[in-house]
């Protein structure tokens, strides 16, 4: 099992953010696919065609969102935390840490994350 923590800067605000990662409406327009989301703890989301599925664990609003990722026949839980910190040059410096991933998912996983949701994310809010 590996971790993995990284800062995305986004020219956006926290308030934008959040919904942006929280909405499925909102997840559906920089991700290009129906999304199943909700802000209640205990709930399963669904990403990208059911490629990122898991359940939601904490919710604090343009602030904080905390999920586990499932992995078939995983022994620990997959945690996704995002933390939201606004930032006056870029508009919000957020914080990703990705706990127990798989070793065999690890890469797939570090390239999704830059090269998918968070490059997703970074261009939508530099198109509008």
């Amino acid at each position: 099992m590996k971790d993995y923590k990284k800062y995305y800067s986004i020219p956006a605000t926290p308030e934008e953010i959040y919904p942006a990662l929280t909405n499925p409406f909102t997840i559906e327009l920089w991700t290009g696919e129906p999304a199943e989301m909700s802000t209640v703890p205990g709930t399963e989301f669904s990403m990208w065609e059911g490629s990122i599925v898991g359940k939601n664990l904490e919710f604090e609003e343009n602030k904080k969102v905390v999920q586990q990722w499932y992995f078939d026949g995983q022994p620990e839980a997959s945690i996704v935390t995002i933390k939201l910190h606004a930032d006056k040059k870029h508009g919000t410096s957020a914080e990703l840490r990705h706990i127990n991933i798989p070793d065999e998912a690890y890469d797939d996983m570090v390239e999704g994350w830059n090269n998918s949701y968070f490059s997703g994310l970074i261009e939508f809010f530099e198109s509008i």
